[in-house]
């Protein structure tokens, strides 16, 4: 057995592991991998390798991360990430996982990272490890990583059969995004939600977003809510939709749900899902994720219901 770096000649061999582990519940695309691990400004080479066998087939890999992007918005200096760990069921039990993870965490802490953090990364799989591995998250407990809560996505089928009323406002209006609005939405992330939302934002309209994939509330003008909207037609693979392989109809999502602090408490983030749920359904889609949250009840009033569930770790260097 070798350590090798990682290498996007090896995608093929990468993703075709990641699926004869994960398939069942995470089926892994090849344009997914690449856009979130190869195409991550934030993928930390040295802390990311891959395990081959003596006949050089690929039999685990480790990535990793650190913030490097050079974008100026606040996200965090001292924090590394594991972004996914997989080594293959025949080869397990022989250390492999614990000389790849060894490799990433001496190579982020001689990097200046302070903590560890099991997913959650910029463009993450996961949001932390899932809890059906079980095993898997015992093994980290094991190495010194200290559990911190639960995580879920949740999942809604709405009956195609039933309309779903848009809702309206008094004062504000509710619409989709347009590009003369850009500067406004970006200006709203940078007061509001400077950091990750802010960051997923400017890389959306990098990529070549139009507007569609928001959902924004003005008030004389200014927007102050938004909600992400996410379907096959995105220039992004956004995280609710990661594991539409799934499904045989089309999947939606809906995400980063946001509303100005100074007007919370008015109903307008409900308002914000209801709009983000009817644009979805007149496009045609009736399942909806929405990934990553931890207000389950809030979500619940609108029919949706726990489908994944994970477990946040982190480690201190």
């Amino acid at each position: 057995m070798r350590i090798i770096p990682l290498d996007i000649n090896r995608i093929n061999e990468l993703v075709e592991l990641w699926n004869n582990e994960f398939s069942a519940e995470f089926p892994m695309r090849k344009e997914l991998f690449i856009q979130n691990s190869f195409e991550d400004e934030n993928m930390f080479l040295p802390g990311s390798c891959i395990a081959v066998n003596n006949e050089d087939h690929v039999i685990g890999f480790i990535i990793s991360k650190r913030w490097q992007d050079p974008m100026s918005v606040p996200m965090p200096r001292d924090i590394g990430w594991i972004q996914v760990l997989v080594v293959s069921k025949k080869e397990r039990n022989k250390g492999i996982g614990s000389l790849l993870l060894e490799k990433a965490e001496t190579a982020l802490k001689a990097d200046g990272a302070a903590e560890i953090q099991l997913g959650g990364d910029p463009l993450h799989y996961f949001p932390s490890v899932p809890a059906d591995y079980e095993k898997s998250a015992q093994w980290f407990e094991h190495k010194g990583y200290e559990y911190l809560g639960n995580e879920f996505d949740l999942l809604a089928h709405h009956d195609p059969s039933l309309e779903s009323e848009f809702p309206v406002l008094d004062g504000v209006e509710i619409e989709i995004l347009t590009l003369e609005d850009k500067d406004e939405l970006l200006r709203f992330m940078n007061k509001a939600f400077p950091g990750r939302w802010e960051y997923e934002t400017i890389r959306y309209f990098q990529k070549g977003g139009k507007g569609r994939e928001f959902v924004v509330l003005k008030k004389e003008g200014k927007i102050i809510g938004s909600c992400r909207i996410s379907d096959e037609q995105s220039p992004v693979i956004y995280n609710n939709v990661y594991w539409s392989p799934l499904f045989p109809e089309p999947l939606g999502g809906i995400g980063s749900v946001g509303i100005d602090s100074e007007e919370r408490g008015k109903g307008y983030g409900l308002a914000a899902v209801l709009a983000g749920i009817s644009i979805l359904r007149s496009r045609g889609i009736n399942k909806i994720v929405i990934d990553w949250t931890t207000i389950v009840d809030f979500y619940g009033q609108m029919g949706y219901q726990i489908w994944k569930e994970y477990r946040k770790y982190r480690k201190q260097l």
